[in-house]
């Protein structure tokens, strides 16, 4: 089997000039297939901010009504997904942007409302990565934008940390897959406010004691749900980052151990 790393990147690092430079350029150099997966929630709030959308945010989760969908699919899948793509192909990197909807690459079904109604958000219900195979086989890179579909013409707005692990997941029958999350901490910090306190491997024991704690809380939660389920799922390692380290030591940071 070919290797294959995943890439999940978002908050400031693609939302800075500098750092996403930095950021593509590191990634072009990982060798062999690869996906990079992105976010852009800063980019979707300033837009919304400019046009006038109401950005409701519960427990750091978006509320995505209609008109929030509009500047969702706008902001993720046309203005950060190009700016990406753009940036690769810049660096010889063939590069191809995509939503869930793209090839019906993945479907979802719209969250059930229950204690909260978060709109026009978007839970995976199923991954088709024949095509995507075919792609990355020929070298392409994908570019995956935080949106799926629900194969009745619904665009939805999914969590792209989530999306990241079901590619992982789904293309594990067919590479052996590296998931890799960046964002701006070096690790999952036993102490959030040492950012030296990285916790090289983490288990999932450890990991339920730390949320317990309250010493693992907020966006990390998610991240590491997705991480572990990966993990539990095929796929062969799981590492957190920081994004800088993408070129120089992909083996920095936090190990997901089962």
């Amino acid at each position: 089997m070919e290797r294959l790393t995943i890439v999940k990147v978002g908050g400031k690092v693609v939302e800075e000039e500098d750092s996403l430079k930095a950021l593509l350029f590191d990634f072009s150099r990982i060798s062999g297939n690869k996906i990079l997966v992105h976010g852009g929630g800063r980019s979707a709030t300033a837009m919304a901010e400019r046009l006038g959308v109401e950005t409701k945010m519960v427990e750091g989760r978006r509320i995505t009504d209609e008109a929030m969908l509009e500047v969702v699919t706008m902001v993720y899948g046309g203005l950060v997904n190009k700016k990406l793509v753009s940036g690769l192909q810049a660096l010889n990197c063939n590069a191809m942007g995509m939503t869930g909807a793209d090839m019906d690459l993945i479907r979802a079904v719209k969250r059930p409302v229950k204690e909260i109604d978060y709109g026009y958000v978007g839970d995976i219900m199923d991954v088709s990565t024949r095509e995507l195979e075919t792609i990355i086989d020929q070298g392409v890179v994908p570019v995956v934008a935080p949106l799926t579909h629900d194969g009745k013409g619904q665009m939805l707005n999914t969590n792209a940390d989530t999306i990241a692990s079901e590619l992982a997941i789904a293309l594990s029958h067919h590479y052996r897959v590296n998931l890799v999350y960046c964002f701006e901490k070096k690790g999952v910090l036993s102490n959030p406010e040492d950012d030296d306190s990285v916790i090289s491997e983490l288990t999932y024991e450890l990991y339920q004691d730390a949320k317990e704690d309250k010493v693992i809380k907020d966006g990390m939660i998610p991240k590491l749900d997705n991480g572990f389920s990966a993990m539990r799922n095929g796929v062969e390692s799981v590492t957190i980052t920081r994004a800088d380290q993408l070129g120089s030591n992909i083996n920095s940071g936090t190990r997901l151990m089962l």
